[in-house]
């Protein structure tokens, strides 16, 4: 399981957590209406994290949609 407190919008100083949050309380379910979103704006700078993450290492937005989708995060 992925730590919570991974911070995964590193721009944005976002977690896991963090990310969660807002797409639970916003009801987002795309990964576009996320990215798109201006109350916890996300991926708008170095956008490493919708794809390889910011540190090569894979964890990225679209992970932690499928984890909210899932009810894993």
């Amino acid at each position: 399981m992925i730590n919570l407190d991974t911070e995964i919008c590193v721009c944005n100083s976002l977690t896991v957590a963090d990310i969660a949050k807002c797409i639970k309380e916003n009801n987002f379910d795309t990964l576009q209406k996320l990215l798109d979103n201006d109350i916890c704006p996300m991926g708008d700078k170095c956008e490493a994290c919708h794809d390889e993450g910011y540190h090569n290492d894979g964890l990225n937005i679209p992970m932690v949609l499928s984890m909210v989708k899932d009810g894993k995060a």
